[in-house]
């Protein structure tokens, strides 16, 4: 009866103020109407792409060195620098795009996977009465709108819980998010909605009872963010575009102008970074769409030119599925310091994050276990009592860094907004800097109407509204049904495929390996839990993937995902590459090792080892601590103080289980911190200590010696794959 009176009350506070922009909300979806007319005549215009397939790496490098002259060169290869160079090719503008390295490596890559308008942004504009602020939100949800229908199979709807443990938050809450549709139009993804405790706890069993009043949910996106940076670069490449990535410019050229004597840009000297050969590009205009290297690329322009970034740092963790239901998120809308945090299921694991916090320009950036604790922290506000949140159920974790505006009256990052600005220096370097991932064709389409009005170009409006990106064109939700029944792949695997390639799963399918079993018939996955397969590989690398970071993060997530299943995937996945590169054994190793690099700092590999070291304290009451004894001396039987492979081969043997001599190595390799080749009494109480202490989880020795030691009397399998224990 409560929660009723709430809601009627919600209900009369609120509707008066819906009321004074119902006005507003008839308008807009008149002009999204109308915009849907225009979209479609647009998409329409668009030149046909001359490709069928794009070209390879090693054709548009020679396209970037015979070309006379460009019309567009962008510089940078994230999701702006990838639609700039969509928007102006498909205007029909000669253009090339260079990256140092890999498309969307960097910010483009390291989000938060939402498609959004930003509701912490509209509470801002209503709060302060800022009209820019509401124009960002508006254009934002425009956008999402059409990032949802050009890219379907790499986006969808998700409803996210705000849960309400405050009778007068209903009210509040319930208002803002109901102005977020309105604002939306005609565009919103579906309204929102208040639950009741009883139905909260029903969709979202993982919440927080204890002072429950209720919950509001609401509707944003949700994509895969490197493949749909992937996708844009890929069709501009269709449409004639020269793309390039591992190409690293070195300087801007310049010449005087006729008219004015001024030295105006006129290409850029770069590098080939995977040959080492140096070129120069030219073209008529050079856009800057670096991200938060956009001050250094000003800077090769004119040295003296002040910094309009401001790099902020975001870390978010993935954490396991269960840790959310399978199709509902969860917005914190504000933690102990005043931030945002969401928690949201994606690609069947749970992301949580992000912080928010000044940092330094760096094309790697790490993660800190004191972001990952407040993250974790936050998510434990949230959950049950019944849930024990825990650290070792970090699966990997990964810093962003935002290119946000700089705000010269601005105390903190926090309050600065993601409004984007394009810039034209006085010899004619065009920069775009600021905004967010959402916006990336509004941004594109300014820079390139800035572009052409700056440097006479010849050429029309923008024609990327309505325009479908790679792989969706004949996509349909149930094309993961007619790759099981034609190529014979699991069910798992071939919605996976249909998700990320759209209709070019086809050609995915098609160089899938024979895998020999009854079923499936094709499609040798990389590892057991997750449905990546050895023929993405192949095609990764047609997709321009030249590195096995490329691979790993980008082609595939695996390193996003969960980066012990990485590096078991990584021996595979260099062979591969290697294979289909010509990669000699010396460069086989170095990218494994470049690889394993790349896990431990900037994918959070690194905090693993932290969590278990040899001067990690044993926290063990003295009754564990004699079990713990007892089980390893089992294993140790001549009390030498340590086990090897020898001693667990002794014991499976006697229980007739037979495990791989390499599996073995990489279980004692995880407990053996001194990496001497064995593991000693006191490291596996430390092992056990960390579990306990939730530090660590799904180590398999500590599975396999319990098991082992129950089963000398029941003799059961005993399971040794690793688990989805975490960092």
């Amino acid at each position: 009866m409560a929660f009723q009176k709430a809601v009627k009350g919600t209900a009369l506070i609120g509707g008066g103020a819906i009321a004074t922009v119902f006005g507003l909300s008839q308008f807009s979806q008149y002009r999204n109407k109308h915009g849907a007319f225009v979209r479609v005549q647009a998409a329409e215009a668009a030149t046909v792409p001359i490709k069928n397939h794009f070209p390879t790496r090693e054709e548009q490098i020679l396209a970037l060195q015979t070309t006379g002259e460009f019309d567009v060169l962008v510089i940078g290869g994230g999701a702006t620098g990838c639609g700039c160079a969509l928007d102006a090719v498909t205007r029909g503008l000669k253009t090339a795009l260079l990256e140092r390295d890999d498309f969307s490596s960097g910010t483009s890559s390291r989000s938060t996977k939402l498609i959004h308008g930003g509701v912490r942004y509209l509470q801002k504009a209503i709060m302060k009465l800022d009209l820019e602020q509401y124009r960002m939100v508006k254009e934002a949800l425009e956008e999402r709108a059409n990032l949802l229908e050009i890219a379907p199979h790499l986006s969808a709807p998700l409803p996210i819980m705000l849960p309400v443990y405050k009778w007068w938050q209903l009210p509040y809450y319930w208002f803002g998010i109901k102005l977020y549709d309105i604002v939306a139009g005609s565009q919103c993804l579906k309204s929102s909605y208040v639950l009741s405790k009883a139905r909260a706890l029903e969709l979202f069993p993982m919440l927080r009872k204890d002072k429950l009043v209720g919950a509001i949910v609401y509707y944003d996106g949700q994509h895969n963010d490197a493949r749909m940076n992937l996708a844009i670069a890929l069709t501009a490449a269709r449409y004639g575009a020269a793309m390039a990535n591992y190409a690293e410019v070195l300087r801007l050229l310049k010449t005087p102008d006729p008219a004015s004597g001024k030295e105006r840009v006129c290409g850029v000297r770069c590098r080939d970074v995977l040959t080492g050969q140096e070129f120069d590009v030219k073209a008529k205009c050079v856009i800057n769409a670096t991200g938060p290297f956009t001050d250094s690329v000003r800077k090769m322009d004119d040295q003296e030119v002040p910094n309009i970034c401001q790099p902020s740092a975001g870390v978010h963790i993935v954490m396991p599925g269960y840790y959310s239901p399978d199709n509902m998120g969860l917005l914190d809308p504000a933690t102990s310091d005043g931030r945002v945090i969401f928690f949201l299921p994606w690609e069947k694991m749970t992301i949580a994050g992000t912080t928010d916090s000044p940092t330094d320009v760096t094309s790697h950036p790490i993660p800190t276990e004191e972001d990952i604790n407040f993250i974790l922290n936050e998510v434990r506000n949230y959950l049950s009592v019944d849930v024990e949140v825990r650290r070792g159920d970090v699966l990997a974790a990964w810093s962003g860094i935002r290119p946000l505006v700089t705000d010269p009256n601005s105390k903190d990052t926090q309050s600065i907004s993601r409004n984007h600005v394009v810039t034209v220096s006085d010899s004619g370097l065009v920069t775009i800097a600021g905004g967010k991932w959402t916006t990336y064709r509004a941004m594109a389409q300014d820079t390139i109407d800035a572009a052409i009005q700056a440097h006479n170009l010849k050429a029309g409006s923008s024609k990327t509204i309505g325009l479908q990106l790679q792989g969706a064109e004949e996509w349909s939700p149930t094309l993961y049904i007619r790759l099981v029944q034609d190529y014979g792949l699991e069910s798992e695997v071939a919605q996976h495929l249909a998700s990320t390639y759209g209709d070019k799963a086809f050609e995915v399918a098609k160089i899938a390996q024979v895998t020999g079993k009854r079923w499936p018939i094709v499609g040798k996955r990389l590892v057991s839990e997750f449905p990546y397969i050895e023929a993405e590989v192949v095609y990764g690398v047609k997709e321009y993937a030249r590195t096995a970071v490329d691979m790993i993060s980008r082609r595939t997530r695996l390193a996003f995902l969960n980066v012990q299943a990485a590096e078991e995937a990584l021996p595979r996945i260099v062979d591969i590459m290697g294979k289909e590169l010509n990669w000699s054994e010396q460069k086989k190793k170095e990218e494994l090792e470049a690889a394993k690099k790349f896990l431990y700092y900037e994918m959070g590999y690194k905090v693993k080892s932290d969590q278990l070291t040899d001067s990690s304290e044993i926290s063990l009451v003295p009754s564990d601590i004699e079990r713990y004894k007892k089980r390893f001396h089992m294993f140790d039987k001549e009390k030498k103080g340590f086990i090897t492979i020898l001693d667990v081969q002794r014991v499976l043997e006697s229980i007739s289980v037979q495990i791989a001599e390499n599996t073995l190595h990489e279980i004692l390799n995880e407990v053996d911190l001194n990496k001497n080749g064995q593991v000693e009494l006191n490291e596996f109480l430390q092992l056990m200590s960390a579990i306990q202490k939730g530090h660590v989880s799904g180590s398999r020795l500590a599975v396999l010696m319990k098991t082992a030691e129950e089963n000398l009397r029941q003799r059961v399998v005993i399971p040794v794959d690793r688990s989805g224990g975490g960092l």
